[in-house]
């Protein structure tokens, strides 16, 4: 049994959504903020579905927030998405936030923003497990009719609970894999056969010191060698330019 790492505020709130049960909503650890204008246009299209959000949000209370919705500075995510309550997950598609959501089992409506986000969502839309909308661009209606789709549609849960079957499909549990390779490491003094070849570099080799000075070396000595060309070039001109002018 997983330890779920609820406090007794939120434990509350999530049983107290009954049958509807809830939505988790987070950006990510580096969004934790948005301008009020988008926040008023997320809130007011959860304040109008029957479920319960838990939204990691850090910025200004928006107006038109429901009583539906709470507010966190944190939340345990990965906990919060193995809930039997939880019905989607809407996120920004970061890697690791996808992989808890699949290994729960949990639809998405992703609204990706920078870096391998956008093809994350892309993906987990083509597997049918996700729905994408782009968050600077989507109105109340356009979130509304998406979490209604993903939460009330049965083919979004069963194909993310298809690549959840496939995550799990594993020769042994993560938990008992850990375990093994910390007593392999016990039973072989410390698995030095293991240990990455870069601690064994000298200080100059580690901060490629070595790498940078034969760059350094090549440059110059192409400058060098342009340099000269180009003054033999001058010399010979200017040579031919006085003989022109004694004939």
């Amino acid at each position: 049994m997983e330890q779920i790492l609820f406090s007794q505020e939120m434990e509350e709130f999530v049983q107290s959504s009954g049958e509807h049960g809830i939505v988790v909503f987070s950006l990510g650890s580096m969004v934790s903020n948005m301008s009020e204008e988008r926040a008023n246009v997320i809130a007011s299209a959860l304040a109008q579905i029957p479920q319960k959000v838990l939204w990691r949000y850090d910025g200004k209370k928006p107006d038109t927030l429901g009583p539906n919705t709470r507010l966190y500075k944190w939340i345990p995510q990965n906990d919060v998405l193995g809930h039997p309550k939880t019905k989607t997950f809407i996120t920004h598609g970061g890697s690791n936030g996808i992989y808890e959501a699949i290994y729960h089992g949990i639809p998405m409506v992703g609204l990706p923003l920078f870096a391998d986000q956008p093809h994350n969502v892309v993906h987990m839309t083509a597997k049918g497990a996700a729905i994408r909308l782009d968050l600077e661009t989507m109105s109340t209606e356009d979130l509304l009719n998406a979490l209604k789709e993903v939460i009330n549609n049965p083919f979004y849960k069963e194909n993310v609970m298809r690549l959840s079957a496939i995550q799990h499909d594993q020769p042994m549990k993560p938990l008992d894999r850990a375990i093994f390779w910390i007593e392999f490491v016990m039973r072989n003094r410390g698995a030095k056969h293991l240990r990455p070849a870069a601690h064994d570099l000298t200080w100059f080799q580690y901060h490629s010191l070595d790498v940078i000075g034969f760059l350094l070396a090549c440059v110059a000595t192409a400058v060098f060698v342009i340099t000269k060309c180009c003054l033999f070039c001058c010399r010979k001109c200017a040579s031919i330019g006085k003989k022109g002018k004694r004939d």
